[in-house]
């Protein structure tokens, strides 16, 4: 499979400034229109793409409408974050085609992948085959995939499984400790992956502070995925503010660690 334009960007991204921030916005989580400025916000701040999904909730016209908002104000690239086969919209630009590698449900494996493979053909969405693996605490995606959680204190278990995915074609792994976890994956998990895989590591899931980004991307991290924090901001200047500081901390970590 070649590679498609957002994924060929995103390289080229990667190649010149060693670091990306991708804000998630969760279409249950606020008006479309909202969401459009929040895009707007962060693709001013730096961003490089909005991941849209990530829930149970995100599908249907709901899903169409944000996306159609955002794109509307935005010029990065939009790329779907499944948190289900109805995920699914002829609107965005690209789509995570995710394998939860430490499922114990065959579903969240390959059954999914199956059920969709179909619509999103028919579609004509950019495909960006990703390993989708997740680290403790988990919470409601580790719940609602049946995973068998990687321990924090064992990085090579992420790494192993990283690396398995790449060896089976993915262009992406997803280090996932959980929407609204206190804290990402550790510094010496994302090293340890990173150190074994040549495909782009992201890491979602609890990068809340700009230290939290900065140390996920000198660590080795190429993108972090920011969401719960700005979807917290109490103001658009507040989420600004929050924004404009995890893009410089993600410029740093880029530069610290070449």
């Amino acid at each position: 499979m070649n590679n498609g334009k957002v994924y060929s960007k995103l390289l080229a991204q990667l190649k010149e400034e060693a670091g990306a921030l991708f804000l998630v916005v969760d279409p249950p989580n606020q008006s479309p229109k909202q969401a459009a400025i929040m895009s707007k916000i962060a693709e001013d701040a730096g961003a490089k793409a909005i991941a849209i999904g990530g829930s149970l909730g995100a599908q249907g016209k709901l899903l169409d409408n944000t996306l159609t908002e955002i794109k509307d104000k935005c010029s990065i690239p939009t790329i779907l974050f499944p948190g289900n086969i109805a995920t699914l919209s002829n609107v965005a630009d690209a789509i995570y085609f995710m394998s939860m590698l430490n499922s114990n449900d065959p579903y969240y494996i390959s059954g999914a992948q199956v059920a969709s493979s179909f619509p999103i053909k028919k579609m004509g969405l950019e495909v960006i085959p990703t390993s989708y693996i997740i680290v403790e605490p988990g919470r409601a995606v580790g719940f609602m995939g049946r995973a068998q959680l990687i321990p924090r204190n064992l990085p090579y278990l992420a790494a192993a499984n990283a690396l398995a995915g790449e060896f089976m074609g993915s262009k992406l792994a997803i280090l996932e400790s959980g929407g609204g976890a206190p804290s990402p994956v550790t510094k010496e998990m994302i090293s340890t992956t990173k150190q074994v895989i040549s495909i782009p590591l992201l890491i979602a899931g609890g990068v809340n502070k700009p230290e939290y980004a900065f140390d996920c991307i000198s660590s080795g991290a190429d993108i972090v995925h920011v969401g719960t924090a700005i979807e917290k901001a109490g103001s658009e200047k507040e989420a600004s503010n929050k924004l404009k500081k995890m893009c410089d901390a993600v410029k740093k970590g880029a530069k610290a660690k070449k």
